[in-house]
């Protein structure tokens, strides 16, 4: 009987023991578990703060329309022997979503209007790091010549961002066809149209979808972006801003960066390759005219 008991306590014991090293070798690799998910998360953190090993500058932009751009890549490369590569977005909403979280460096698409009403509306503070060109928007039309011929009730297609949708609309009281409530540089909204004597019908669409309306509405307010991508010819426009004009000068576009990479080196470099004589005559001869160098 004593032998017996003896035996069950040892193999008590020895079972403790076994279990305690399991414990112990699981707690083991647990840890060993938790520091490799720690090594795999440092670079995911290190991407969200831009601070890529890549090397690669990503800029984002909006359309297909990018010669100007990418004329610039070139000798940025081949003048410092870095990298940088356009990340193409189909609409306004995408490229400084993607900015915030981390996805590209810097984006070239947006003016200053666009910035700040963006900002005011996610709680963010994008900055600008330089500027690059003027765009002015312009009207168009595949079933009128001018605008004296629009009639009563006809589709006017426009932006239905804030900043541009709030641009057409100042664009078309300057072209005496509606009055609105405020002064141009507001953020307003088709409410704000006091006075619509041919009762134009103003149809708000993403303003990548703009030249897509022409053939359903009498004229379409199209930015300049999508101008080109979709093969418009500025000078066959009825109406176009007036790029001399003081509230026009919000709407230069710029390149934008996160604030805590306002003074990154690499990125101020870039804007330098971007603002000079060589992107200037590119501009004259890719766009024909239609860009406005802003710098």
């Amino acid at each position: 009987m004593k032998k017996f008991t003896k035996i069950t306590l040892t193999l008590a014991l020895v079972l403790g023991f076994s279990a305690c090293g399991a414990k112990n070798n699981e707690k083991a690799q647990d840890s060993k578990q938790e520091a490799k998910t720690e090594e795999k998360a440092k670079p995911e953190e290190k991407e969200k703060s831009g601070k890529k090993d890549s090397g690669v500058i990503k800029i984002g932009v909006v359309g297909e329309y990018n010669d100007v751009l990418k004329e610039v890549i070139k000798r940025y490369e081949k003048g410092t022997g870095k990298k940088a590569e356009l990340v193409v977005f189909s609409d306004y909403s995408q490229p400084n979503e993607a900015l915030l979280a981390g996805d590209i460096d810097l984006n070239a698409y947006q003016h200053y209007k666009f910035l700040e009403e963006f900002n005011q509306s996610k709680g963010s503070d994008l900055v600008s790091i330089g500027n690059t060109m003027l765009a002015p928007i312009a009207i168009y039309s595949n079933k009128i010549k001018s605008l004296d011929e629009l009639k009563e009730g006809d589709k006017v297609a426009l932006p239905n961002d804030p900043s541009n949708g709030s641009r057409a609309l100042f664009l078309l009281q300057e072209a005496g066809l509606i009055k609105v409530d405020g002064n141009p540089g507001d953020i307003i909204t088709i409410d704000k149209v006091k006075e619509n004597p041919k009762k134009l019908k103003l149809v708000e669409m993403d303003a990548s979808q703009t030249p897509r309306s022409l053939d359903d509405c009498q004229v379409a307010i199209v930015n300049d972006t999508f101008a080109l991508d979709a093969g418009l010819d500025k000078n066959t426009a009825i109406f176009k801003e007036n790029p001399k004009t003081d509230s026009v000068k919000q709407y230069i576009n710029l390149i934008a960066a996160r604030k805590e990479d306002e003074n990154n080196e690499d990125y101020k470099e870039f804007v330098k390759y971007y603002q000079t004589e060589e992107t200037k005559k590119d501009m004259e001869k890719i766009t024909k005219g239609a860009w406005l160098p802003a710098w």
